[in-house]
């Protein structure tokens, strides 16, 4: 049905950058890779010029300027739907259609191609927010009771990876993207009070009109909000955590992204355990999601992505080979999932195996990009090439995710376990804050130092491989697979490794 053509709505336009960015190599070893929030803005933000132009043209044509950010080349602009639909070229209508996650919504959507006014082109790189439709879903799963064989505090699992000792993320901050849900203080202190830490600091940070709304979905969005944090503020107890709420469309999820990865202090790490198949995004936001993330390594910051939890169809309706995105961006540590079987009390591990519960159960996702390309670091390391094209390898790395031995946490004044690659990218995270506490030194992107002259079917330092199981169309085997990536982490010979490597000057 025809959109109220009076009613308001917002949008983000992304610019282009002042000169192109090189995929960022900024690692332990390469300090200097690193730049200054400063520097970033002056060498791949939008130009004053380019800046000016957006929010005059678009002034001139009646639309509000909420925002204008050059660093992270966004100008957020508002306008009736008349308004929009009229500058950009499109049709917007309502209509009802199903989330990623199978739920029925009412949205705005777009028809027809976009375009823009003759003035911005090649000025304006995306236009995102028009089509509000829900852009991703949680990869979590809540264990039934009695599927749980056990289940592990996040504590216990930093024992069995070996985190290094000595570090508690300490002066490090860590970001987590949230697009649903929230939190209560209660349920923090409960929660950190009955694994023995006095946890981190915990603040909400709105993005695009979302906030912080516990209690409204305790099967649902709560119980991801809740696992983020518990699993990262336990890893890493004396880091500020920051959670950033924001609308889960394109926009607000390319926003969460650029406000996290910009602010102030920079932090160590940005998780992020929502997504969904590549093939559910447009080009333009897939590209503005991952110019985001390109910035975020430019300025120091590791991103960490849930792989997603269906297995190497990712819920695609054709059930073929598909991987869920952000994940699949070169610019983001893909995570795995494993199932573990381990005795929590000395860390000893009996076996870890992937994570494959069967059709529609729950399997760790990892397969072969079809949107990005293989990248140089990833060349040697044995990716499957797919119908005669080199992509981008998912996962990289890899952790406990399976539900039957998943992770106790509190949701909404209840203790529950929960599973999924969602609660291996707060664990990620929180390991990146503790190697960064102990080096002096933020790694930005990860995989150049990780792949590090790793041929086919070698482990990688700082790695303990995952040889057996599949997650569908791919199996498990030595070195780096598609179902858990290098591995799960060492974490101190990990460290060491990152020491010897910056020792080395590589």
């Amino acid at each position: 049905m025809p959109a109220d053509q009076d009613s308001i709505a917002d949008a983000t336009l992304v610019l282009r950058r002042r000169a192109t960015a090189d995929q960022p190599a900024a690692t332990a070893a390469q300090s200097d890779a690193v730049l200054s929030a400063d520097d970033l803005a002056k060498r791949y933000g939008a130009s004053p010029a380019d800046l000016d132009l957006v929010t005059s043209t678009c002034a001139d044509l009646g639309l509000r300027i909420i925002e204008a950010d050059a660093a992270s080349r966004r100008v957020r602009i508002s306008g009736t739907i008349r308004q929009l639909g009229t500058i950009f070229g499109t049709t917007i209508e309502q209509v009802t259609s199903h989330t990623a996650g199978g739920t029925p919504v009412t949205h705005r959507h777009r028809t027809g191609q976009l375009s823009i006014p003759e003035t911005l082109d090649g000025v304006v790189t995306a236009v995102l927010g028009l089509d509000d439709r829900p852009q991703s879903r949680a990869n979590f799963r809540i264990a039934s009771a009695k599927a749980v064989t056990t289940s592990y505090t996040p504590l216990e699992l930093g024992a069995v990876y070996r985190f290094p000792e000595h570090t508690d993320g300490a002066g490090q901050a860590i970001a987590i993207i949230e697009l649903g849900g929230g939190f209560t203080q209660d349920d923090l202190d409960a929660y950190f009070a009955g694994i023995g830490i006095a946890g981190p600091t915990v603040t909400s940070v709105g993005v695009d009109g979302a906030t912080n709304q516990p209690g409204e979905d305790p099967d649902g969005a709560d119980g991801e909000v809740l696992l983020d944090i518990e699993v990262s503020g336990a890893l890493a107890p004396a880091a500020e955590i920051r959670v950033y709420f924001a609308p889960n469309t394109d926009a607000g999820f390319v926003d969460a992204v650029s406000q996290a990865a910009h602010a102030t202090p920079t932090p160590a790490a940005i998780s992020i355990s929502w997504g969904q198949s590549e093939d559910g995004w447009t080009a333009q936001a897939r590209t503005a999601l991952d110019d985001a993330f390109t910035d975020a390594a430019l300025l120091g910051v590791s991103v960490t992505a849930a792989a997603g939890d269906d297995g190497s169809s990712d819920r695609a309706a054709d059930h073929g080979a598909h991987v869920d995105f952000p994940a699949s961006s070169p610019h983001a540590l893909g995570c795995g999932g494993t199932r573990l079987t381990a005795n929590p009390t000395t860390g000893t591990v009996s076996a870890e195996t992937v994570w494959n519960n069967g059709p529609n159960q729950g399997a760790t996702g990892g397969g072969v990009s079809t949107a990005f390309g293989l990248p140089q670091w990833q060349t040697a390391a044995g990716v499957p090439v797919t119908a005669g094209w080199p992509g981008r390898g998912v996962p990289d790395v890899a952790g406990n995710a399976d539900p039957q031995t998943g992770y106790r946490v509190r949701v909404d004044g209840k203790d529950t376990v929960i599973g999924g690659t969602s609660a291996v990218a707060p664990l990620w995270a929180a390991l990146v804050a503790r190697l960064v506490q102990s080096t002096g030194r933020r790694l930005g992107l990860l995989h150049p130092l990780l792949y590090d002259a790793i041929a086919a079917g070698t482990v990688a330092p700082g790695f303990r491989d995952i040889t057996d199981g599949t997650n569908g169309a791919y199996a498990a085997g030595p070195g780096w697979d598609a179902c858990t990536g290098l591995g799960v982490p060492d974490g101190a010979a990990l460290l060491a490794a990152i020491k010897a490597h910056t020792a080395g000057g590589r």
